[in-house]
């Protein structure tokens, strides 16, 4: 078991940039491209992920000091760190029940894209470390590791198909044809965020309110374009921030490049899985006419559209004073505060770009989150000891807004709590 272990670390240490060319490239190879095609797309689509990456690493670069100045700008002082995701991936990768998860994770996988029960084939093998989270969340509370193990095989399940049920967005509204995103952060909001926006449908005068990049911009010609509308919320934050005149024009200049390169990243991207989506579809019509299969993908590649990024920056601001005023939240938003367009991805896919719909649905989704990062908290920290996390000096427990945002996983770890 040990030597699975090993073996899956080191894949997953490649990291996405390097993991996925080969993935791509074998899929490719195995839907009969030839080799030239199938390199090629592999390659382009590790381009598009390194791109992506890059402009991502310079979003939070630039937003994490903004982020925390604001925190001690709001004076918040509250007693649950916010460690960020990439802490609870570690984490989760560092508990027992990592090779059974991977293994059965594949394994489902493949029997129901077999057996029919559903279409996405998910190749997303980094972000495994969401289902290991479910389970790690129930093992520490329960002390059974095969409960936990349930708990993530539940947690896959349930993600694959809303990873098909949420794929017609994707397709139309993201621009991304045979994609889906099992990315169980975000996706288990989805059916409450399509929910949330047919209410607003009924609700006189708010329901009239259309507020997109591409309004804006047909309203307002250039000004309205992505770019100037990172500059401006840019600079906006860094107001907030307490920033001088230098750091609030450093901080626009930089979100606004953002907001430019992204969306081109993801054509990138696109560009490389297209070839590999088209051979999908032709292999499959010609031994199972009819068939479809959407590839899985880390909802990295869809965060770059101007909508999430506007709505991402404008929740900054509001999930502090949420955090604030709440009572009984207790985790203080830190780390995660620049990787909210993951968090509420589908706010603003519900809502079909509409950035006023996106802001109140993704308001109402990060009281929960705070809620549920709260909640727990206590087993988090269990499970960041365990595995040996260092904890920052004078830090007694730790959580994450992206924990929070786990809502699948927390549903199905609260209803196994209630036998215990």
């Amino acid at each position: 078991m040990d030597a699975i272990q090993n073996l899956i670390r080191f894949i997953l240490d490649l990291g996405a940039t390097v993991m996925m060319p080969i993935i791509i490239m074998l899929l490719g190879l195995g839907l009969r491209q030839k080799f030239s095609q199938a390199i090629r797309s592999g390659l382009t689509v590790g381009m598009g992920f390194a791109g992506i990456f890059l402009v991502i690493g310079l979003f939070s670069s630039n937003l994490s000091p903004a982020a925390k100045a604001m925190v001690d700008n709001f004076g918040l002082h509250l007693d649950v760190l916010d460690v960020g995701w990439p802490v609870h991936a570690a984490i989760s990768f560092g508990t027992p029940i990592v090779p059974i998860v991977f293994i059965l994770g594949v394994l489902i996988n493949i029997i129901m894209l077999t057996m029919n029960w559903t279409k996405t084939m998910d190749i997303d093998l980094w972000n495994y470390w969401h289902f290991i989270f479910a389970g790690g969340l129930v093992m520490y509370k329960t002390g059974s590791a095969l409960l936990g193990i349930v708990a993530s095989c539940i947690t896959i399940i349930i993600v694959l198909k809303l990873a098909d049920y949420t794929q017609p967005y994707v397709e139309k509204f993201f621009g991304m044809p045979g994609i889906s995103l099992p990315h169980t952060e975000d996706v288990g909001w989805a059916p409450i965020c399509i929910f949330l926006n047919k209410v607003i449908d009924k609700i006189p005068v708010i329901n009239k309110i259309e507020l997109d990049p591409l309004s804006i911009q047909k309203r307002f010609g250039v000004i309205g374009e992505p770019m100037f509308i990172g500059l401006i919320l840019g600079g906006f934050i860094g107001f907030l921030a307490g920033y001088d005149s230098k750091g609030v024009i450093q901080l626009g200049i930089n979100m606004a490049a953002v907001m430019f390169l992204l969306p081109r990243m993801s054509k990138i991207l696109m560009e490389g899985l297209m070839p590999l989506s088209d051979s999908a579809r032709e292999f499959l019509n010609s031994r199972f006419p009819g068939k479809k299969v959407f590839i899985g993908l880390d909802s990295a590649v869809v965060v770059g559209h101007p909508s999430v990024m506007a709505v991402c920056l404008l929740m900054i601001p509001i999930t502090l004073l949420l955090a604030a005023v709440l009572p009984g939240n207790r985790i203080m938003p830190f780390t995660d505060l620049a990787g909210l367009c993951f968090c509420l991805l589908w706010a603003v896919g519900a809502s079909r770009g509409n950035v006023f719909r996106g802001l109140v649905i993704s308001t109402i989704l990060m009281v929960f989150i705070l809620y549920i990062a709260t909640d727990i908290a206590p087993v988090s920290t269990i499970m960041a000891k365990e595995v040996g996390f260092p904890f920052p000096e004078g830090t007694l427990a730790v959580s994450s807004l992206d924990g929070g945002s786990h809502f699948v996983p927390y549903i199905i770890y609260k209803i196994i709590a209630l036998f215990q």
